[in-house]
């Protein structure tokens, strides 16, 4: 049944598919498709405008217009469907190469996988300050061994590409995950960081991201999974320039 009512309207023009606006939508009513936020069906928004602070590009506004009545038990139904599929696996495939968990000794580091006599990897910029695989977000299991106690660097992907002296400045002594909050699931990443938090016992958390208003959406993903699990742990975030300086 239609009704006049308040719903979100999103300025397309304006939205960047940044995501911001999907993890802060506590019914589910967002997504990003084809680069852009849409709201999935009007039954599902509220109204109220929990999304519009996060989004960066001032894409979001509140309109009355004739649209169908929220439905609380049909958002009951979206969670509880996007949670069935959106559960990460916490296991890793044996058979992909690319998921073999692996740890590696770094200069001044412990000896996880006791091949400290093996020479490290050298290059003209100095030794990998890398200490284990796999290190995207998606493929990183929440009790993985190298997490545990760790001072954790979360990074946008394209960080160690423009920033010429990431293992030394910023990897260093860390566990790293790396992801894309614009191309990939914010949600997944929430769900996935909050249970990090929850059991490896994370000692700091670095946020490292790029000047795009996209990757804005790195640190409200954190920002998120910290509230969701429940956690305070120290939280340091830096941006960086397409130019590779450090900007804030």
């Amino acid at each position: 049944m239609k009704v006049t009512r308040k719903i979100i309207q999103i300025d397309e023009e304006l939205c960047d598919g940044c995501g911001n606006c999907v993890v802060a939508c506590a019914e589910g009513a967002m997504k990003i498709i084809d680069g852009k936020a849409k709201v999935i069906a009007d039954k599902y928004c509220d109204g109220l405008g929990a999304c519009i602070g996060d989004c960066p590009q001032d894409a979001l506004k509140i309109i009355e217009r004739d649209a169908d009545e929220f439905d609380e038990e049909a958002v009951e139904e979206l969670l509880k469907q996007q949670k069935q599929d959106k559960k990460p696996a916490e296991t890793i495939a044996c058979g992909c190469p690319s998921s073999a968990m692996k740890m590696f000794p770094t200069a001044g580091s412990a000896d996880p996988c006791g091949c400290a006599n093996k020479p490290s990897v050298q290059t003209s910029g100095g030794p990998s300050a890398l200490g284990h695989w796999p290190v995207q977000i998606k493929l990183v299991p929440a009790g993985a061994p190298f997490l545990k106690n760790a001072d954790l660097l979360i990074a946008a992907d394209c960080v160690p590409v423009a920033y010429p002296s990431f293992h030394k400045d910023f990897l260093k002594g860390k566990a790293i995950m790396i992801g894309c909050p614009k191309f990939d699931n914010a949600d997944e990443y929430v769900e996935k960081l909050a249970q990090v938090f929850k059991v490896s016992g994370i000692k700091s958390i670095t946020s490292v991201v790029m000047e795009v208003p996209c990757c804005s959406g790195m640190p409200v993903i954190i920002k998120k999974a910290l509230q969701k699990a429940g956690m305070d742990i120290p939280f340091k975030e830096v941006v960086v320039s397409a130019r590779g300086e450090v900007l804030a």
